[in-house]
């Protein structure tokens, strides 16, 4: 019996010793230079190469949209239809107005061309493979593709219609 405390005591100062050392890692950061010490400041993420950052009206993507005309109107049926389409097939990893497991769909339209957007939806692989800013969103959301969700030219022009009323 006497053994078993002296273990469980034994094991228990070795759990607490292998836990420790973060407060000597912060103070690693400083270093010394002579008289002189600097604290080395934590690398700030780039943010000139985020996808947010990455404004491109001219890139059209890769894929069978080549032209897109928007109207200054909104077609209020069709936005609605994308609205269901968005909710039934696009809802599980975007949410519309904040980043989830993918972007959120919220002002896509003031970074990317509608063409880029569609070809998007309907060309996700390929799109990932050879465009540099469906690459950077790859990198961006942890790896993470966009599922081909086999949409036709029409549903993806209703779920970009549905993205215009984002707000």
């Amino acid at each position: 019996m006497k053994y078993i405390f002296k273990s469980l005591w034994v094991l228990s100062i070795m759990a607490l010793i292998s836990c420790g050392g973060k407060e000597e890692k912060k103070e690693s950061d400083e270093l010394q230079l002579g008289n002189y010490s600097k604290k080395e400041e934590p690398a700030k993420p780039a943010t000139s190469t985020s996808s947010e950052s990455m404004i491109d009206m001219d890139n059209k993507g890769i894929g069978p949209i080549k032209n897109v005309e928007l109207n200054p109107e909104i077609d209020q049926a069709m936005a609605q239809k994308g609205e269901a389409l968005f909710n039934s097939k696009c809802l599980a990893c975007h949410k519309p107005t904040k980043k989830f497991i993918g972007p959120a769909p919220k002002g896509v339209l003031d970074r990317r061309s509608p063409e880029w957007v569609m070809n998007m939806m309907l060309n996700p692989e390929e799109m990932v493979m050879k465009d540099p800013i469906a690459k950077q969103l790859l990198v961006e959301h942890n790896g993470s593709p966009m599922a081909n969700q086999n949409l036709t030219e029409e549903e993806a022009r209703q779920i970009l219609e549905y993205f215009r009323t984002i707000e």
